[in-house]
């Protein structure tokens, strides 16, 4: 069975635990009894494609990139279904953050940062989304990032390396990572999207290479 069938099997089967709401102006933290789940997934469960990393930050105006990253917390690298479900089942859903607050998952150990040396050539897709399907949308766009459900849609010198969501005052944002901006025109991504969420309808929706921000601070390539 491939790993994103028995990522559907696994879905259908368990139900979203919802933890407590977070508490104003604290951070999403992984219980000791959660730390104890992982250990067991981790030795015990079936193995992912690559391992995937969940960080978290609070965004703050006008950080430079390197107080951008030292405000990034990484909460748990998981590498098999078993211990994605034990990270998925023991933080808050989205809806539960304080606005400003976002979830990355990203591909191996990669950090949400622009200029990290594997992101630098990349970019992403910005998607704005209504606050009503923000959870829906962050949740089954993990389920095709990690059952690597975008493979078919990127160029073959391309991947999908992370994603994120941002929780804002008004609509949230969804960011889904690339690897390489030069074939982001050839890539099918938006399609995809729309095949996993055929009921959502996002208010924006586009494409733009990390290096084209004005507050990149990484080498030009």
């Amino acid at each position: 069975m491939s790993v994103d069938n028995l990522f559907s099997k696994k879905f259908q089967q368990l139900e979203r635990r919802s933890p407590s709401p977070v508490p104003l102006g604290e951070s999403p933290r992984l219980s000791r009894k959660a730390f104890t789940d992982l250990d067991n997934a981790e030795k015990t469960g079936v193995p992912l494609n690559s391992q995937w990393t969940l960080w978290l930050d609070r965004s703050v105006p006008n950080l430079t990139a390197s107080e951008y990253e030292a405000n990034l917390r990484k909460i748990y690298t998981v590498s098999t279904i078993e211990s994605f479900w034990a990270v998925f089942n023991h933080i808050p859903t989205p809806s539960r953050l304080v606005p400003r607050y976002s979830y990355h998952m990203m591909r191996n150990d990669i950090r949400p940062v622009w200029e990290d040396e594997v992101n630098a050539k990349g970019g992403m897709w910005k998607l704005r989304c209504h606050k009503l399907c923000t959870d829906n949308v962050w949740n089954e766009l993990l389920l095709a990032c990690i059952g690597e459900q975008f493979s078919d849609y990127v160029s073959k010198d391309d991947d999908i390396i992370g994603l994120s969501v941002s929780i804002r005052k008004n609509d949230d944002l969804i960011q889904l990572w690339n690897i390489n901006s030069t074939g982001a025109e050839e890539c099918q991504v938006l399609k995809k999207i729309a095949e996993v969420l055929p009921y959502v309808t996002f208010e924006t929706s586009f494409y733009k290479p990390h290096q084209e921000h004005r507050a990149f601070e990484g080498k030009k390539y």
